[in-house]
């Protein structure tokens, strides 16, 4: 097994990959603030947000 990925202790196996609840808490909050992405090319969210303010043709 490896650790938490926060702060390397050892995980608990109800709250996996983390250590304690604290250490889940903390990395939801990174990915809410922005800190963690997913990669992704500058085009594909241009090209979704045209797409779906587009009027369909009748």
């Amino acid at each position: 097994m490896s650790g938490c990925p926060i702060c390397g202790k050892p995980m608990d196996p109800v709250l996996r990959p983390f250590c304690s609840k604290r250490c889940a808490d903390v990395d939801l909050q990174r990915w809410f603030s922005g800190r963690y992405v997913i990669p992704g090319s500058p085009d594909e969210e241009g090209e979704e947000r045209q797409n779906s303010e587009q009027d369909p043709e009748d």
